[in-house]
């Protein structure tokens, strides 16, 4: 049976940026030592949460490198190397495997999209192409593809593919996937909100954008639902609900940056196409990090 990446909540975290626009890793650095003081159980580098369409091939291998230097094993490294061009998604994911990385996220084909033949080609040439596991990342939301439990269950057949990352939100598809691939093919959340749920079901855990700002509340709400805890982790998770509902009432990564700013993280400097959030929002986003009880 293939062992699961990790087990917990990881954190998709933001790429900050400096006044000029270039990456600013001292930032980078401190919000990853802050993620591992606070039991985050992987570090999700390069992702949509991470501003990855606007990184330059350069920008994406340097911060899969330092981010694998920073985390020095402490704690897995996952990196972001999806394409909508399979030949780019091999180079990337090849790269990422030369630099360290523990494992790869990938994202399904986007814009050009794909049938669920080519879905399983594309991610298999992938696989074929690196000895790292491999994580299939379903977000149609974004991508305007889905992939299938059928389609799981095929490439749970491959020995570097190990699990999705579920942000479709259809808990009938959840369930069918778990129920054809079996216990060697792991199920996170993608979608913060649905972490209790997800884990009830079996799942293994999240890849939060959340745990960006409340790491140590991801991580526990996490280990309450493994811990077959479930009323306790129901508690946390409507608890949570408010701020992750704020968290996403601009698009992904807008608040989540606007907040970690608040919070003295890092700079809410984004690269267009996204830009600052509104005022009304912003409000909207305080007030609930005030309710949650996450500092200024």
């Amino acid at each position: 049976m293939k062992k699961p990446v990790f087990t917990g909540a990881a954190v998709a975290v933001i790429t900050p940026m400096n006044a000029d626009g270039s990456v600013n890793y001292d930032e980078l650095g401190c919000i990853i030592e802050d993620q591992i003081a606070h039991s985050t159980d992987a570090i999700v580098i390069c992702g949509t949460t991470g501003e990855s369409p606007t990184l330059t091939d350069e920008e994406h291998t340097e911060c899969i490198r330092y981010t694998v230097k920073k985390v020095a094993g402490r704690v897995p490294v996952i990196a972001g190397t999806g394409s909508n061009d399979t030949k780019y998604a091999i180079w990337l994911s090849q790269q990422a495997e030369a630099d360290g990385a523990d494992a790869l996220l990938l994202v399904t084909p986007y814009y050009n999209k794909a049938t669920q033949r080519g879905l399983v080609r594309h991610f298999t040439a992938v696989a074929d192409a690196v000895d790292r596991p491999l994580i299939v990342y379903n977000v149609p939301s974004r991508t305007g593809v889905s992939c299938t439990a059928e389609t799981y269950a095929v490439l749970a057949q491959h020995p570097n593919i190990v699990g999705v990352k579920e942000a479709s939100g259809s808990f009938a598809l959840i369930q069918e996937t778990l129920n054809l691939c079996g216990d060697g093919f792991s199920v996170w959340s993608g979608n913060d909100e649905d972490t209790a749920a997800v884990c009830a079901l079996g799942g293994a855990g999240v890849i939060s954008v959340a745990a960006n700002i409340v790491p140590r509340e991801m991580h526990r709400l996490v280990e309450l639902c493994l811990a077959d805890r479930i009323l306790e982790a129901g508690c946390e998770q409507l608890r949570l609900a408010p701020l992750i509902r704020a968290l996403f009432c601009e698009v992904n990564p807008i608040p989540v940056k606007t907040a970690m700013a608040r919070m003295g993280l890092c700079s809410d400097l984004l690269r267009l196409p996204l830009c600052e959030m509104s005022e009304e929002n912003r409000a909207r986003l305080f007030a609930a990090m005030n309710a949650c009880g996450v500092s200024a």
